[in-house]
């Protein structure tokens, strides 16, 4: 019984330390350009939290609010709008096809990592691709 212990053990360990090097490999991966895919309509009052963080500085947060019965063309607006705000000169920050924002850095600018902090909008989703 107790080797069999062990080897849960070992399985367990390794499984914990995959995901502990994936999620450090994400954090570890600025990109010069961001798209933040915005998906489904709201159907609660709530919250985006955003992150962006440059490489080697420290974070900003950016919250959104977002109105119950928003869809996802005008959340991708109030995003981007609360990103301008935030970032200020340093970043361009667009909306794409609708539903999409994408963040790119400006010449000289350090690349940036940008993360969902917080999501308490139920219905919808907000997902991030490296461009």
């Amino acid at each position: 019984m107790r080797q069999r212990d062990r080897r849960w053990g070992a399985v367990l360990w390794v499984a914990l330390l995959g995901l502990v090097l994936s999620v450090a490999t994400a954090v570890a991966s600025p990109s010069n350009k961001w798209r933040i895919k915005i998906n489904h309509n709201a159907r609660s009052d709530g919250a985006i939290v955003l992150t962006v963080t440059p490489k080697d500085e420290a974070a900003t947060t950016v919250t959104v609010q977002v109105p119950k019965g928003t869809g996802e063309d005008r959340i991708a607006h109030l995003v981007r709008d609360a990103l301008r705000a935030q970032l200020g000169e340093h970043y361009h920050v667009e909306v794409d096809d609708g539903e999409d924002v994408l963040v790119k850095k400006h010449l000289g600018e350090p690349n940036i990592d940008v993360a969902l902090a917080q999501n308490t909008v139920k219905g919808v989703t907000v997902k991030f691709h490296r461009e």
